[in-house]
């Protein structure tokens, strides 16, 4: 959320490892640790005159191009966004990939990591490349193919590689960092102190900014962050969160796709904070790190999880409404929120008379209407278990079975004596 505050160290970074490729520093460092003296064995090459390819114009790629030009080297580069007019004003000449690939001795890469920037240097486009070609990815793992890299560096293709960032962090396979050509860095674009402090200080004015009311500038998902505060989107945060909650526990699974509807004119902007709120309630119980507003949508990509919306006027009543449906499931939930309050309407079709508060620990089972009542045997256990039950909804009938849904005082431990009395049975604690 802080975008500036590291692009000076990143882009040194990067002027770093391209001297340390030109003069092969680390490799000859190690060496003389060994106890070798090996002039002949590091034999560099001077970075006057050469050519440095850079994909990507944005503040670390230009701050490269001024620093590198100092050094007598050419810049050219690719950005589908700066202009061509704006990229000479820092010097460097924009052309296509396809005119860049065969031109540099140099290429760095600085782009996001984007469906269209994943394997951007990969067999095809390697094999366009000089012989010898250096590569730097200070920028995110995955913008080179990490195979074709390889594949390049054992062929000679490639000259030799530095490299900060890798597909998986840490690397488990070493076969590029044990490589001879290969300078690699464990994720140090950010590791100075001064970024470090950059860092800290635009946080630390963003959240004055946000809790005076301001605009928030650079962060990830700020919309969601600053609809968190807001007293009219908490409860319908606080919704969709338990929604997705209950949704996983009902359908026992956490990739695939989830379908989100919003009703009524008070919604019509909010799927930039929902659909976070709802891959936060759907992820929360399985993901290995905490889920909030902010990573969300990354984890929820991560998992597999696709969450869509679409926004219809109507609405039942004139309340608004979320619906959330977990696609080629029959699992449907629809919710609203009374005050604020958020509340279950309707489970799978079948609609509560009592709205049911999505709050505390909470026991979902279904049964069968013709059946005996399965409760005595839930309120027998819970006296055992001394659990006090708070609350007590069912559902109307659909296909001959009700859903019921007990608040609790606290969660139940085990589940196993009921499961043999009803058809589904689950908890979500909220």
């Amino acid at each position: 959320i802080t975008p500036t505050g590291n692009s000076l160290s990143a882009a040194e970074l990067t002027c770093g490892m391209i001297m340390s490729l030109a003069r092969q520093i680390p490799q000859a460092a190690a060496s003389m640790k060994d106890g070798k003296w090996d002039r002949k064995k590091f034999m560099g090459m001077e970075l006057q005159g050469k050519t440095l390819g850079i994909l990507g114009l944005g503040r670390i790629g230009r701050e490269v191009a001024i620093r590198m030009q100092s050094f007598g080297m050419k810049t050219i580069g690719y950005d589908p966004i700066i202009t061509s007019e704006e990229s000479a004003t820092f010097g460097v000449e924009q052309l296509s990939l396809e005119q860049i690939w065969p031109l540099c001795d140099f290429i760095t890469v600085h782009t996001p990591l984007l469906p269209s920037t994943t394997g951007l240097l990969n067999d095809i486009t390697f094999g366009q490349c000089r012989h010898g070609v250096q590569v730097i990815n200070c920028a995110r793992g995955g913008i080179v193919d990490e195979g074709a890299l390889l594949r390049a560096l054992q062929s000679g293709r490639c000259g030799g590689a530095a490299l900060d960032v890798f597909t998986e962090e840490p690397p488990r396979d070493k076969a590029l960092v044990n490589h001879p050509n290969v300078i690699s860095c464990p994720h140090l674009g950010a590791s100075t102190r001064e970024a470090q402090s950059r860092c800290g200080r635009d946080i630390a004015m963003q959240l004055v900014d946000l809790a005076q009311g301001k605009p928030l500038v650079g962060t990830v998902n700020g919309q969601a962050l600053s609809s968190a505060y807001a007293s009219h989107t908490k409860p319908w945060i606080a919704l969709a969160t338990a929604l997705g909650s209950v949704l996983h526990a009902l359908s026992h699974q956490v990739n695939g796709r989830v379908q989100l509807i919003t009703e009524g004119s008070t919604l019509q902007k909010s799927s930039n904070y929902l659909i976070p709120a709802v891959a936060m309630g759907f992820l929360q119980e399985t993901a290995q790190k905490d889920v909030n507003l902010v990573n969300g949508l990354l984890l929820a990509q991560e998992a597999g999880l696709k969450i869509t919306t679409t926004h219809t006027e109507r609405a039942l009543g004139n309340n608004a409404q979320l619906q959330l449906t977990a696609t080629n499931t029959p699992h449907m939930l629809v919710g609203s929120v009374q005050g604020t309050i958020p509340c279950l309407l309707e489970l799978n079709g079948a609609t509560f008379k009592q709205l049911v508060p999505l709050s505390g620990p909470l026991l979902f089972y279904k049964s069968k209407t013709s059946s005996v009542s399965v409760l005595p045997k839930i309120i027998d256990l819970l006296e055992k278990t001394k659990i006090e039950l708070l609350c007590y909804h069912h559902s109307s009938t659909e296909s001959g079975e009700e859903w019921n849904v007990l608040s609790l005082s606290s969660a139940l431990q085990n589940l196993q004596e009921l499961k043999p009395h009803l058809t589904e049975v689950f908890q979500v604690i909220l």
